[in-house]
């Protein structure tokens, strides 16, 4: 029998792998998409005249405007600003406003100086940097789905067939199976991470990891419990809760009540010893 405080002593820190900290293809595509625009702006760097030319560039080649907000990093293709001489959008998809408020625009934020002072020796090397800054907010999506993408490595390696991203619906038209029990009597519209089709059971698996803590860590014990409570009367269905991470340890509590009533709730730990290889 598990002892519910050896278990949890067994979870994680962490389970970033060495793409989660900055996604270099992403980086290089963003920057690339603004390449010949960024090498034509860096005709500015170090002018002594850096209005003018600005001024000229921007007449014969308008499509600079499209890199000038990643410089201040932004992807977004408008910018609101004002000052005492009013309010403006700047749109750098399609020139809406004179060249001259584009001047004023770039002395303002700081870009001219940054670029007449030759702060930079490029252009496009700097937006690589700022791309790659920008590129760490990405990290929450790709935590998500470290997890997910663990633990299909382990149920692939089970050889029985699975689903992703399975709604009830599709797991009662495959198995004729009827799960009102836990879709609130056909109202819910509950989608499973992950379903395993193996030849006497069907199950249903949920899969995510929390480095620290949180109330919807209370939220989610509470709803797998309840879940596992209204999985466990209906026939050839079991629900299988893959969990880990040091987070737990702040809402240990929820997580024990759910731990009493489902038996098969596993973290990383289990995985690793091939508990998912006892399926059948």
């Amino acid at each position: 029998m598990r002892d519910f405080n050896s278990w949890l002593n067994t979870f994680r820190g962490s389970i970033s792998d060495y793409k989660y900290y900055t996604d270099f293809n992403n980086v290089y595509r963003n920057t690339d998409d603004v390449k010949v625009e960024l090498h034509i702006l860096n005709s500015l760097i170090g002018s002594n005249d850096i209005e003018n030319e600005f001024k000229a560039l921007l007449t014969k080649y308008p499509s600079v405007l499209a890199a000038i907000p990643i410089l201040l990093a932004k992807r977004e293709s408008e910018i609101f600003c004002m000052d005492k001489q009013g309010s403006f959008t700047y749109n750098f998809a399609r020139k809406n406003l004179s060249v001259d408020q584009y001047c004023y625009f770039m002395r303002e934020t700081g870009l001219f100086d940054l670029m007449e002072r030759h702060l930079v020796a490029n252009l496009y090397d700097y937006v690589l940097g700022v791309n790659c800054g920008l590129d760490s907010n990405g990290r929450k999506n790709r935590g998500g789905h470290l997890m997910e993408d663990l633990c299909e490595e382990y149920i692939k390696a089970t050889g029985l067939p699975y689903g992703k991203e399975v709604y009830i619906s599709e797991i009662e038209r495959r198995t004729g199976l009827n799960l009102r029990a836990i879709s609130g009597d056909g109202n819910a519209t509950k989608r499973f991470d992950f379903v395993i089709y193996s030849r006497n059971t069907v199950y249903a698996l949920e899969c995510n990891f929390y480095s620290s803590g949180g109330s919807k860590l209370n939220e989610t014990a509470r709803s797998y419990e309840k879940l596992a409570t209204e999985a466990a009367t209906i026939p050839n269905f079991a629900f299988i809760w893959l969990t880990d991470g040091a987070g737990w340890r702040s809402a240990k509590g929820n997580l024990k009540k759910t731990f009493d009533v489902l038996p098969t709730i596993y973290n990383i730990a289990e995985l690793e010893a091939g508990i998912l290889n006892t399926l059948r």
